[in-house]
């Protein structure tokens, strides 16, 4: 049942509130929450989350947009030492420059409005130097893109996006009735577990992104098809060959470190991808 002392859910920012109890006990067992960590909360929302990481020894910012919500959040936290509410909008929120100043590396948490999803996980990975795990509760189909497979039929330009900057992971499912308001989808609760890797350094991610999209813009169509206005057709003779991958092979088969390949089949001709085709 909703507290009717509390803010009415605004559609415009899209608020569902996850009001499970055993959800959010289960979401808490899978959150390292040792004494001193740094917590940066995405959406804290009614404060249900909050609450209960607040019990913990962790340091905990509370990030949510809502005047209405943060002033109530402000008022009941203003005794807890470790919790600090922040009234902001994430996508606006320097998530870099907050974690150096803290000087330690953060968890971050979060019920995420669908809406923007991907643009927070964007701005997450901008910032992934600083930030140790990642904890999201994302629509379902929407997580199951995430760790989506070459061949699968949610595999795709995100797929390939998400699993370059971390390692995906569906933690459990979540019925759409743990909301209040309802969605119209249940949800997923995923583990996005910042990776670096040596050759990241080495590689040109507007051109590999590039690529990857203008793979993907008409997925049924073979990849030589596709690519044939961004990569010359000899270069992807010689990918086909390489990879050992039949010329009639659509982008959904062909795997991130392959694309990664390909890239780095366009770098020993010297061309910048997006610049040449802008």
């Amino acid at each position: 049942m909703r507290n009717y002392l509390l803010p009415k859910p605004k559609k415009s920012l899209g608020q569902h509130f996850l009001v499970d109890k055993n959800i959010l006990q289960k979401m808490l067992s899978f959150i390292p929450v040792e004494e001193g960590q740094a917590i940066l909360e995405i959406g804290a929302g009614q404060g249900v989350l909050t609450r209960l990481l607040a019990k913990k020894k962790v340091e905990l910012f509370a990030v949510e947009i809502d005047k209405q919500l943060a002033l109530l959040l402000e008022e009941e936290f203003k005794d807890n030492t470790n919790v600090k509410v922040i009234q902001a909008d994430i996508l606006g929120f320097d998530i870099k420059n907050f974690s150096q100043k803290l000087k330690r590396p953060l968890i971050v948490v979060g019920n995420i409005p669908y809406y923007i999803t991907s643009p927070i996980i964007e701005k997450l990975f901008l910032a992934r130097d600083c930030i140790k795990d990642i904890f999201l509760t994302v629509q379902k189909e929407f997580a199951q893109r995430m760790q989506a497979i070459p061949g699968s039929r949610l595999y795709g330009a995100f797929s390939c996006f998400v699993q370059y900057y971390s390692n995906p992971k569906i933690l459990f499912t979540i019925k759409r009735s743990c909301f209040f308001p309802v969605p119209k989808v249940d949800s997923c609760f995923v583990h996005l577990k910042p990776v670096q890797k040596k050759w990241q350094t080495a590689i040109n991610e507007d051109n590999l992104f590039f690529i990857i999209r203008q793979a993907f813009q008409q997925r049924r169509k073979m990849l030589k098809n596709s690519l044939k206005k961004v990569v010359p057709e000899e270069t992807l003779d010689e990918f086909f060959k390489q990879e050992k991958l039949s010329s009639s092979i659509r982008a959904e088969q062909v795997s991130l470190e392959q694309f990664i390949c390909l890239l780095g089949m366009l770098n020993q001709e010297k061309i910048n991808i997006v610049n040449h085709h802008k």
